[in-house]
């Protein structure tokens, strides 16, 4: 994007708005184009000046943020960052923005106390030239409610299979939620890593649990997984496997091991490629950056699979594309295909439910 992005910020506090201003006043890449302190001027703004991005906070007095943002996406369609915080129902209301059409978040807990402003500077300015990238159309998920087809013959082998792995980041909740619907309990037990700041993946888990025939959770330490089961990672955790006794377990394990993000996609491909070797199947959907690229490699060079969502759905094609660049993918396809998908590799015959 060759000029500026412009950005309307909605903020029921004066003082986030402000800090906010601030942060972009001499930035050559962002400027603020508007601001509001209710999610009724809000949908007035983004229909009047049509900005590139909207940063919307949650709770609001007159038109609450998801009201907000539900108008905004039938209206005047914009890429939304939304303002969340864990206080009360946050991280509910949060993963409900997200199944809404927001893009991605960013947790402001700490604004009443002491605000980071140099750290919120760079956690906004990079979510904000990721949303201001994303298609449309995809936010919308025109593409995901097509019809599901089956993997082709090809790429449906069962192989026997441990472990489905699943990692992804930006635009990961409604991915999973859309994935984990389509599927029956598979005879293994699946592992997944989501971007996402403390706090939030418990309520990620429980609304993944509401929402598919799989029992879903947030995986605790020491933990024997189970076939049919789904462990979520907590956020600020790696989580890894190991074998006990026979049995597959989640270590939760707090050191970096110099990964960029924790949990780490990458973390938890190593450890399925060390533990279940060609038994392992990798799968990463929508979200920034390369981690996940050197897990695939780790599961394919001991003869697992890697499934990537393709560029036609992702909201972010960065994980993916970098997967898809670092080794020879099984399949790579389009969201609505996902959970066939898995289904078709697991175990050959099975078909995921519609």
């Amino acid at each position: 994007m060759n000029r500026k992005i412009r950005v309307l910020v909605v903020d029921d506090s004066a003082f986030v708005r402000r800090a906010i201003m601030r942060m972009f006043e001499e930035s050559p890449e962002i400027e603020v184009i508007g601001v509001a302190a209710n999610g009724e001027s809000a949908v007035a703004l983004a229909k009047s000046l049509r900005p590139d991005v909207i940063t919307l906070d949650v709770q609001m007095p007159v038109l609450d943020g998801l009201s907000a943002l539900e108008l905004i996406m039938n209206e005047c369609p914009a890429p939304v960052i939304m303002f969340s915080s864990l206080t009360g129902k946050g991280g509910e209301k949060t993963l409900k923005a997200l199944e809404i059409g927001a893009v991605d978040f960013i947790d402001k807990s700490s604004a009443g106390g002491a605000m980071d402003i140099g750290a919120l500077a760079r956690e906004l300015t990079g979510k904000i030239k990721v949303a201001a990238c994303v298609d449309l159309e995809k936010l919308h998920g025109s593409a995901h409610r097509r019809e599901a087809a089956p993997p082709s013959p090809g790429k449906a082998r069962s192989a026997g299979t441990d472990v489905v792995v699943i990692g992804t980041s930006t635009g990961g909740p409604p991915a999973l939620q859309r994935v984990l619907s389509g599927l029956q309990p598979p005879p293994c037990p699946i592992l997944i890593v989501q971007h996402m700041p403390p706090g939030f993946t418990t309520s990620l888990a429980a609304r993944l649990d509401r929402s598919s025939t799989l029992t879903v959770r947030e995986a605790s330490d020491g933990e024997t997984v189970r076939a049919g089961n789904v462990y979520v990672a907590p956020a600020g955790w790696h989580m890894r496997l190991r074998r006990k006794d026979g049995a597959l377990q989640v270590w939760l394990d707090p050191e970096s091991g110099g990964h960029l993000h924790c949990p780490s996609v990458d973390a938890l491909f190593e450890s399925a490629a060390e533990v279940c070797g060609s038994r392992s199947l990798g799968v990463v959907l929508t979200g920034m950056g390369k981690d996940g690229a050197a897990g695939a490699r780790a599961i394919k060079k001991v003869g697992g699979r890697v499934v990537v969502e393709s560029e036609e759905t992702a909201i972010v094609y960065g994980m993916p594309k970098a997967v898809a660049e670092a080794v020879c993918v099984d399949a790579a396809v389009p969201l609505y295909q996902v959970a066939d998908t898995i289904a078709g590799m697991v175990q050959g015959t099975a078909r995921a439910k519609r």
